[in-house]
């Protein structure tokens, strides 16, 4: 069984969510994502601009702009913090997350920029 987008969107729906739960992840194509903080937080490079030392701008705007990252790949991306935090500390059977072979390659960067 996979974690298919239906799916995904529930778990984002079922997820309560106010300005200060949410942070806006914005694509290169300039695509916006609004995602619940602790789902973003899956990303140590999310976590610390967000909650790091220092006055980042991502700080006080709780928004953050990839512009190497389009909006395929971030999409994908958040669908990944949304399976962590739900399969995290799981005791059922993890499904496999899907990956397109043809987007492979420039989610691996993506994740690795991410620390994902």
């Amino acid at each position: 069984p996979v974690c298919d987008l239906a799916e995904w969107k529930q778990k984002k729906e079922d997820v309560i969510m106010s300005d200060t739960d949410t942070v806006k992840l914005i694509s290169a194509d300039g695509h916006q994502f609004i995602v619940s903080r602790p789902a973003a937080m899956v990303s140590g490079t999310i976590k610390s601009m967000l909650s790091g030392p220092g006055q980042f701008t991502e700080q006080e705007l709780g928004e953050i702009n990839f512009r190497e990252i389009s909006t395929v790949i971030l999409e994908k991306v958040i669908q990944y913090f949304y399976y962590k935090l739900k399969y995290t500390n799981s005791t059922t059977e993890i499904p496999e997350f899907p990956i397109e072979p043809e987007i492979a390659l420039e989610l691996l960067m993506a994740a690795n920029f991410l620390d994902t």
